[in-house]
C-alpha cells in the first residue's frame, strides 16, 4: 500500500503543467533521435546534460527519461523500414520487421512494435514501482564492505556486457579510474594527476566527458563511415492498423517479451541484448508460423523482441536508482547527471528524493501513453525525418556541444578537454573499446575508493574484512566467476569441439 500511496505522489508531481510539458517534449524529441540511424539515447542525453546547470532535477530526469523511452519506440522504425538498427538491441527487429515490410506488412510490423512497447513498458514500469522498494530493503544491510564488493561485481559485469571483450571493457574502465581520480584528494588534500593546472584541481566534470565521447566522439565516428549512395527506405503500403489475426498473433508474443525482458533488464549484468535475441528465439520455436520467419517476416519476430527491449530498458532503472549501478550506456550519462545535481543514486534516494524518484515514475506510465499517440498516427512524419541529410545532423550536434559546454563554466580549457576526450571517443570507436565504461570507472571509481578505505579504517588495515562478511565474499566470488568464467567455458568449448585427442603411436 505504500507503494501504491508513493506512486499517487509521484503522479501528483508528474502532472504538473511543467513536467507534463517535458515530458512531451522528451518523448518527441526521442523517437526522432530513435528513427535517426547511427543517434541513440545516450548520445542525446549526454548533449542535454548542460539544462541539469538550468533546470530542476525532477524535469531533467522526465526529460531524460522521456528521451530514453522513446528511442526505444522510434528505433523500430528504422530497422523496419530502412533495415538499419539504431542500436543493437534493435537488430533482431529488423530481422523480420523489415522482410515484413517489403512484403507490404510495414504498418502492421510498426504497429505491433508500439503496441507492444506500450505494454511492454508499462508492465517494466510497474516493475520498478514495485521492485525499487524490495531491492531498496536488502540494499540497506550493506556497509563499506559490501558496497566495495558490489562495485567490483559491477565493473567485471558492466565492462563485459558493454564491451565486445571483457579486456576491452576493463581498459575502458581504467581510463575511466584515472580521470575520475584528476582533482583534489578529498581525504588527504593532495592534488592527484592535475599536471600544475590550477583548472584540473575541482577534476573535469562529469558532463564534459560525458559530451565529449558520446556526443563528439559518435558524431565524429559517425561522420568518418559515411558513404556515398543512400539507403532504400521501403515505403509503408497497406494499413497502419492490425487485423484480428494478427492481434491473436501479437498479444502472447508482447506479454512473454516483457516477461523475459524485465528481469533481465533489472540485473547488474542485464542488458537490452540478451533478452531480445532470447525473445526471438523463443517466438520461433513457439509460432505455428515457422515458415514465415526469414522469408516473407513473422509477426511474432517483430512484437516479442520489441517488447523485451522496452521491458529491459524499465528494468536498467531499477539498479541505477536502488544501488547507484548504470548497466547500459544510457544509464550510465543519466547516473553522471545525478552526479551534476549533487545526488548520489542508492538505498536512500526513495527517500531523500522522493519527489525525483517517484515522479520520474509516474512519468513513465504518462510516457508510454504519448508514445503510443506520437507513433501510431505520425509515422509518415518520422519517415520524414529518415531525409535530413547527414552533414548538416552531424554539424548541429558538435555546435550544440560546443555551446553547451562553454556554457558550463565559459572555460576554454573546458573546450580543449571536450574536443581532446571527443577524438579519444572516436578512436575507442574505431578500435571497438566500449566508451559507457569510461564514465561507468570515473563516477564509481571515487565511490569505491572511498568505501574501501572506509572498510580498511573500520577493520584497522585487516583485508580479510572483504571475505570475513558473507554478502562481501559472495559479491566478490561472483565478480571472480565473471571474470574468468567466460574464458573457462570458451576454453572447453574448444575443447569439446576438437573431439578426443589421438596419442601418437597408438596405432
Amino acid at each position: 500500500m505504500d507503494t501504491l500511496n508513493q506512486l499517487a505522489h509521484g503522479f501528483s508531481v508528474a502532472f504538473t503543467p511543467a513536467n507534463l510539458l517535458w515530458c512531451l517534449v522528451g518523448t518527441t524529441l526521442g523517437t526522432a533521435i530513435g528513427v535517426l540511424p547511427g543517434l541513440g539515447p545516450a548520445l542525446t542525453i549526454a548533449l542535454l546534460l548542460p539544462i541539469t546547470y538550468q533546470v530542476a532535477p525532477e524535469a531533467s530526469f522526465i526529460l531524460f527519461a522521456g528521451i530514453y523511452y522513446g528511442a526505444m519506440y522510434g528505433g523500430s522504425t528504422t530497422s523496419i523500414l530502412l533495415n538499419t538498427p539504431g542500436e543493437s538491441a534493435t537488430i533482431v527487429t529488423a530481422l523480420e520487421g523489415n522482410r515484413m515490410a517489403r512484403s507490404g506488412r510495414g504498418g502492421a510490423a510498426l504497429a505491433t512494435s508500439a503496441i507492444g512497447s506500450f505494454v511492454a513498458g508499462t508492465i517494466g514500469t510497474l516493475g520498478v514501482a514495485f521492485l525499487a522498494p524490495i531491492v531498496v530493503k536488502f540494499a540497506l544491510a550493506f556497509g563499506p564492505a559490501e558496497y566495495f564488493s558490489l562495485m567490483v561485481l559491477a565493473f567485471i559485469t558492466v565492462s563485459a556486457v558493454l564491451g565486445s571483450s571483457s579486456v576491452r571493457g576493463l581498459t575502458s574502465l581504467f581510463a575511466g579510474f584515472v580521470i575520475g581520480m584528476i582533482g583534489v584528494d578529498l581525504q588527504t588534500g593532495q592534488p592527484r594527476f592535475t599536471f600544475g593546472m590550477g583548472e584540473l584541481l575541482d577534476g573535469v566534470d562529469v558532463i564534459i566527458v560525458a559530451v565529449g565521447l558520446f556526443a563528439v566522439g559518435e558524431t565524429l565516428y559517425m561522420a568518418s563511415r559515411r558513404y556515398a549512395g543512400k539507403d532504400e527506405i521501403v515505403p509503408l503500403k497497406g494499413s497502419l492498423y492490425m487485423t484480428a489475426a494478427e492481434w491473436g498473433r501479437s498479444w502472447k508474443a508482447w506479454l512473454r517479451g516483457a516477461l523475459i525482458g524485465f528481469p533481465i533488464g533489472a540485473m547488474p549484468a542485464g542488458g537490452a541484448e540478451i533478452p531480445t535475441f532470447l525473445s526471438y528465439a523463443i517466438e520461433k520455436k513457439l509460432s505455428k508460423h515457422k515458415e514465415e520467419f526469414g522469408t516473407v517476416g513473422a509477426i511474432e519476430g517483430v512484437a516479442g523482441p520489441e517488447a523485451a527491449n522496452n521491458a529491459s530498458a524499465a528494468g536498467v532503472l531499477v539498479p541505477m536508482l536502488t544501488l547507484g549501478l548504470p548497466t547500459s550506456a544510457t544509464a550510465a550519462i543519466m547516473l553522471s547527471a545525478f552526479q551534476s545535481y549533487g545526488i548520489n543514486p542508492g538505498p536512500l534516494l526513495l527517500t531523500t528524493q522522493a519527489n525525483l524518484v517517484w515522479g520520474l515514475i509516474a512519468s513513465l506510465f504518462i510516457a508510454n501513453v504519448i508514445l503510443v499517440i506520437l507513433n501510431l498516427p505520425l509515422i509518415g512524419l518520422w519517415v520524414r525525418l529518415l531525409k535530413i541529410p547527414a552533414p548538416q545532423l552531424y554539424a548541429g550536434i558538435l555546435v550544440f556541444a560546443t555551446v553547451g559546454t562553454y556554457g558550463i563554466s565559459q572555460s576554454p580549457v573546458d573546450l580543449v578537454i571536450l574536443y581532446l576526450l571527443g577524438a579519444a571517443g572516436f578512436l575507442m570507436r574505431r578500435f571497438d573499446f566500449p566508451t559507457a565504461p569510461v564514465i561507468i570507472g570515473m563516477i564509481l571509481g571515487p565511490l569505491a575508493e572511498t568505501q574501501f578505505r572506509r572498510a580498511m579504517t573500520i577493520a584497522n588495515g585487516d583485508w580479510t574484512v572483504f571475505y570475513r562478511h558473507p554478502l562481501s565474499l559472495t559479491l566478490l566470488t561472483l565478480a571472480f566467476i565473471g571474470l574468468v568464467g567466460p574464458h573457462i567455458w570458451a576454453w572447453v568449448e574448444h575443447r569439446r569441439r576438437r573431439g578426443p585427442e589421438h596419442v601418437p603411436g597408438d596405432a
